[in-house]
């Protein structure tokens, strides 16, 4: 199935003081320890931070959550790749996996629109390094996105550096789940709908 945009999502000139109302603290998971960085978007708590809990028998088994480009680095700097059927359940308890409804609400209190006219909430949702050919982000929310890409049905991993997959809780009329993408060469925050199968980043929120 072709990807389809469900929502082009656009931003003009932030609002500063939407900016400086962000807010950050931590979230310890009891789960395995692992600590995350939180921030607060509007009326919004999110992780600002890709999870990477590690499901039960995803150690060696190409079929669970993995690293982006099958490296353990990338696990710890940018989370874990999880198919759709995995990301409904990974949250850890008091969080939950984003609505498509959540991401809409997310880039319109960053800047965003429903118009198609060139905008910034991509840009402002965006970690400022880690993105590659010039398309580091302000960051102006503490949001953090980093480009983990996706794994592909073949096994093969595709994007790391370039693309950052959100996958959200929500479906569409044709069974396919939406999820919120952000683009190295575009300043534009996008929410398609694609296939389950495939390997996207997960961002709880509460």
């Amino acid at each position: 199935m072709a990807p389809r945009t469900r929502a082009l999502i656009t931003a003009a000139v932030l609002p500063i003081a939407l900016a400086l109302s962000a807010c950050s603290e931590s979230f310890t998971d009891a789960r395995d320890g692992q600590s995350y960085n939180v921030v607060q978007i509007g009326s919004q708590t999110w992780m600002a931070e890709n999870l990477n809990f590690a499901l039960p028998g995803a150690a060696g088994d190409a079929s669970k959550n993995t690293c982006p480009d099958g490296s353990e680095r990338n696990c710890k700097k940018m989370g874990r790749l999880y198919t759709w059927v995995e990301a409904q359940s990974v949250c850890p308890e008091g969080w939950r996996l984003p609505s498509r409804e959540d991401f809409e609400t997310l880039v319109k209190v960053v800047g965003g629109s429903t118009s198609e006219s060139v905008g910034g909430s991509g840009d402002a949702l965006k970690s400022t390094s880690g993105w590659f050919k010039k398309g580091n982000g302000s960051d102006a929310f503490g949001f953090k996105a980093l480009p983990a890409g996706n794994k592909r049905l073949d096994g093969k991993f595709d994007g790391i550096g370039g693309y950052a997959y959100f996958w959200s809780s929500s479906e569409d009329s044709d069974g396919a789940s939406y999820y919120l993408v952000l683009d190295f060469s575009s300043p534009v925050a996008k929410i398609e709908a694609f296939g389950k199968g495939e390997g996207r980043s997960v961002r709880c929120v509460k």
